[in-house]
């Protein structure tokens, strides 16, 4: 991890390469290379940001055509310059993305090599260096041949400066096809404004690039044949357009990204909702008696909270919601009856992805619910619904969680339908889903001066307690997950109705407690929690569509027409509020320390 680029072209290759590493900034990282090639090889290489490496190349520009690039998230060893990619071994230069795990076994192997870093990519460059007499796409195969583990890498020979090879298992890796110009991204961001032609490399796939085209093989060293396809995504979409970041963008974009995510498929009209992306029929559909939900952090949340809704819209289902990173080692049985919902927002999270291929190995369908068209979770799943919220950019998730929540409470109310389920117990769901987008258009517009003060109020705590009953549970743990993630509260989310189980012990004057309070047939129970925390002096917050007098330090009310949805709606103000504790503590907001956007590893 993290970020990739290549450049063979006729452009300056310091200035892509750079251009496109700020691209992918936002996917995390703590270093920054580059090498370039015109005769000899310029390699600059920083510890930090991709300003600092821009400092480097103003002092040592070229004119280079053909380049690698790289942003590093440490995994085998610390942040540092020698840490950082792209690394040499004798006539190789190589970035890596991924973790090598049999590194010291192939280490020790490889006696002639000195090493200069401590990291597991340094061992595959000096694997493929071992290999390299004249070809380097078969030194490439030779070396991945003996590798257990994951990879994105692109590949320069010093003494053939005009070839990149660049081989993917596990770790995206996508090649723009531009005129008189062929760039190397591990996300499709970098490519944007160079060309929208792209073609994504699978598992187990290698790539020689030279200015006279793109050869595919495999790791047999057999031709592939490479599909063109065209890159949905615009410039427009990954710029900040005036806003002061990324996460604060996203969060506002909610009322155009969830219309989108709905456009087509929620019929008010006639009370129906249709996912042609599913290729499930009606009575595949009403042969499903079990749901499995796999995800990690905001995409579990969001599975959680479906969870809750598809339940409540068909009895005969039952729901498990999984962790990916612990699922795929459980002994689970996965009935017959079953499917899966795979979410990611990137599409390419490590956990996820092993999980999905786990599921389908038994025979289980997979439906992918997915953001970004192309990625790997996409083209591998049985099906799916791709939730169309454009590119997010800020590491903490917001629009993704609205929109996968409502993809999933879709495919429930396809359930419903295909059991011939009431419609008035179905309608609720469909009108609600229809005004959830202005609901949170108004509730942005109206509220956010207030909230940003209200945040600022609380931004000098350490410590806090989010709580929620039922479907407010699984908003209270993304609520608390939020916060943390940006602000480094520490905070975190329980259900109200273990508070009195350990979490009341919490309670003093360096915390503060959420509570996430919708008003609905609940409502009783979570005031009794919210008396008894008021009771020990705490430092509440309430959050709440109720008109219901509450005893709070804070009452944050949000007038809506939601019932069954509100919690999706009460979220957007936790979204807010972590926002804005994180500007007021002065945070990195996009791109919160030790964090990265897109999980390729384990």
């Amino acid at each position: 991890m993290c970020g990739i680029v290549g450049y063979i072209g006729k452009g300056r290759a310091q200035s892509v390469l750079t251009s496109g590493l700020a691209r992918l900034e936002y996917r995390g990282y703590d270093s920054a290379g580059i090498v370039t090639f015109n005769g000899r090889a310029t390699l600059l290489r920083a510890k930090g940001k991709v300003a600092d490496l821009n400092k480097l190349v103003k002092s040592s520009a070229t004119s280079d055509s053909v380049g690698i690039g790289h942003t590093r998230w440490a995994t085998h060893g610390e942040p540092s310059v020698k840490n950082a990619h792209p690394h040499r071994a004798g006539r190789i230069y190589m970035v890596h993305n991924g973790i090598i795990e049999n590194y010291k076994e192939l280490k020790s192997r490889l006696k002639n090599h000195k090493f200069a870093s401590e990291t597991d990519s340094e061992v595959l460059a000096a694997l493929i260096d071992s290999f390299y007499k004249d070809d380097l796409t078969e030194a490439v195969i030779k070396a991945l041949q003996l590798v257990d583990g994951t990879y994105g890498i692109a590949v320069v020979a010093t003494d053939n400066p005009e070839k990149i090879v660049v081989a993917r298992n596990g770790s995206p890796l996508i090649i723009g096809v531009g005129k008189d110009e062929t760039l190397v991204a591990s996300d499709a961001s970098a490519l944007l404004g160079y060309t929208d032609r792209a073609i994504y490399l699978n598992d187990g796939e290698i790539a020689a690039i030279t200015r006279d085209g793109i050869a595919l093989r495999n790791l047999q060293n057999e031709p592939v044949d490479a599909e063109i396809e065209k890159i949905e995504a615009d410039l427009a979409q990954i710029q900040k357009q005036g806003y002061a970041h990324f996460l604060l963008k996203e969060i506002s974009e909610q009322p155009k990204t969830l219309a989108e995510t709905l456009r087509g498929r929620v019929d008010v009209r006639n009370e129906r909702v249709v996912l042609g992306g599913i290729n499930m029929t009606p009575s595949q559909l009403r042969g499903i008696k079990h749901i499995t939900i796999v995800g990690c952090g905001t995409a579990y949340y969001a599975g959680l909270l479906a969870s809750y809704y598809i339940e409540q819209l068909v009895e005969d289902v039952t729901v498990n919601v999984v962790i990916a990173s612990e699922f795929r080692y459980k002994s689970s049985y996965i009935p017959h009856d079953s499917v899966a919902l795979i979410v990611s927002q990137s599409g390419e999270t490590a956990d996820t992805l092993a999980c999905m291929r786990e599921i389908q190995s038994r025979g289980v369908k997979c439906l992918g619910i997915i953001n970004s068209v192309g990625s790997t979770i996409a083209r591998e799943a049985d099906g799916g619904v791709y939730i169309h919220a454009g590119p997010e950019i800020s590491v903490a998730s917001t629009k993704a969680f609205t929109s996968q929540t409502s993809a999933m409470l879709m495919f429930g109310i396809m359930l419903a339908q295909s059991r011939s389920i009431n419609p008035r117990d179905v309608r609720p769901f469909i009108q609600e889903l229809s005004i959830l987008p202005s609901e949170i258009g108004k509730l942005i517009k109206n509220q956010s001066k207030a909230i940003a003060a209200i945040a600022k109020k609380y931004s000098s705590f350490d410590h806090a307690i989010y709580l929620g009953r039922g479907t407010a549970y699984p908003v209270a743990l993304e609520g608390a997950l939020k916060l943390k993630e940006i602000s480094y509260v520490d905070a975190n989310g329980y259900p109200a109705g273990e508070l009195k189980h350990g979490p009341i012990a919490l309670v003093d004057d360096r915390f503060f407690e959420v509570f996430v309070i919708p008003d609905d047939e609940l409502l009783e129970k979570m005031v009794s929690n919210l008396q008894e925390v008021e009771a020990r002096s705490g430092h509440i917050i309430a959050i709440t569509n109720s008109s219901k007098k509450l005893a709070a330090e804070t009452v944050i009310k949000v007038p809506t027409k939601l019932k069954v949805l509100t919690p999706i709606l009460l979220n957007v103000v936790q979204q807010l509020f972590a926002y804005h504790i994180a500007v007021a503590r002065g945070n990195d907001v996009d791109q919160p320390r030790n964090l990265a956007k897109s999980v390729t590893v384990e």
